[in-house]
């Protein structure tokens, strides 16, 4: 008979979204007249540009013909073009990427867990708290051991170092999901001092880069001095550009980054995630990478920007609210969520429940986020602008009853 890996019964039962799904359809089932507002899963609700789907449409064209029909891409690592658009968008907003150095991929979350893979079991792992569940639950997979680093009101929900606990991998993100705080370029340089004092390497994950408005603040880790010498960048056109139904991503590993094997010997990373990748993965769809490339354009960074633009005016218009009714949070501003403090001091999954009972509004209880997210709550700027403004109506008037 064989064995079960019991890591993972040392998670919780069910992934956070998958316990809001069962309260929600277990309300929608008791009130069938209910008018729920969503506000809680990260998913686009706009279309994608029409120059991307053009794209999309060309390349699935070119597989109907022998001439240009594309079986497995020979280096999976991602068609040339796509990889090279990928650099052509880091010079945009000054950041030397190579196109050797990326990796076309089905969107971030999946390199997020699968990159440790290429490390050992033995390695400790620091996360900030709260953190995006991958993380922690792919590393409590494997039994790593993962401490933490908090991530609270005091400091901004951005988490420092401490210079006195080792670690050996660490997550970052930024802009942070689900805080929506955003590391300034100061900050980061404390975290790239941290890893090479460590020896350690830094995974980050950069997926909401293209909601940063203040020019000051970094949109890639490797807009940091030291930073190719610690870090892997993974970053996803799931939210850019709205591909959470199509998948595609890139992660970016520097050339030059390398670790000591245990006989002393240096190993180059790309060269670990690309065996590891041949082995497990055959590429992303070539229409979806002819798709992907489109959004690198002239005309389709001008089309998903009207896309992100919209998200963030319903990101003003959620923390517009926020300010009116002195209820504190962060996010918003560089980021399409907005993560506030729950009144009257509940706690996270109470207001969960009491928004759903009572003005039907569904967003993310912090608790399931980590220790650090109890009492405050997460909500998406990705929904339609009327239900966006309604949500805010009926949230008014119930902050204004329990008060």
């Amino acid at each position: 008979m064989p064995t079960v890996n019991e890591n993972f019964l040392k998670l919780e039962k069910n992934y956070l979204f998958i316990n809001i799904a069962k309260k929600v359809k277990a309300f929608t089932a008791a009130h069938p007249d209910a008018d729920i507002i969503r506000m809680g899963i990260g998913d686009v609700t706009l279309p994608i540009a029409p120059v991307v789907i053009d794209a999309m449409k060309k390349g699935a064209d070119e597989m109907g013909v022998k001439e240009t029909f594309k079986g497995y891409e020979d280096s999976g690592a991602g068609y040339d073009f796509l990889r090279n658009a990928v650099s052509d968008y880091y010079k945009s907003f000054g950041v030397d990427v190579l196109p050797e150095e990326i990796r076309i991929n089905d969107g971030a979350k999946s390199d997020c867990g699968n990159i440790v893979d290429i490390f050992g079991n033995d390695n400790t792992v620091l996360i900030t708290d709260p953190a995006y569940p991958v993380y922690v639950d792919t590393n409590k997979m494997n039994g790593r051991n993962v401490i933490y680093a908090d991530s609270n009101e005091e400091n901004g929900f951005a988490a420092m170092p401490d210079f006195n606990v080792h670690a050996d991998i660490i997550y970052l993100c930024s802009p942070n999901n689900p805080t929506g705080s955003v590391y300034t370029k100061q900050q980061l340089k404390v975290w790239i001092d941290y890893a090479l004092k460590n020896n350690a390497v830094i995974i980050f994950d950069s997926a909401y880069e293209a909601f940063i408005t203040q020019p000051e603040l970094p949109r890639s880790i490797f807009a940091i001095e030291g930073a190719k010498k610690c870090a892997i960048e993974m970053c996803s056109l799931s939210k850019t550009a709205g591909f959470t139904g199509m998948r595609c991503g890139y992660t970016v590993i520097p050339s030059g980054l390398t670790f000591k094997a245990s006989d002393g010997s240096d190993v180059s990373i790309a060269q670990l995630w690309g065996r590891r990748q041949g082995s497990k993965f055959n590429g992303v769809s070539y229409p979806v990478q002819c798709a992907a490339a489109a959004v690198f354009t002239e005309e389709g960074q001008k089309q998903i920007h009207k896309n992100i633009e919209y998200y963030q005016e319903n990101a003003r218009i959620i923390s517009s609210t926020m300010e009116k009714l002195g209820i504190k949070y962060t996010g918003g501003i560089n980021s399409p969520y907005i993560w506030f403090k729950c009144p009257n001091n509940m706690g996270s999954w109470d207001f969960f429940d009491l928004m759903l009972s009572k003005i039907e509004v569904v967003g993310t209880p912090g608790q399931g986020f980590g220790k650090n997210g109890d009492g405050w709550f997460r909500l998406t700027a990705f929904g339609d602008r009327d239900k966006t403004i309604e949500a805010m109506q009926r949230f008014e008037k119930l902050v204004a009853e329990i008060k």
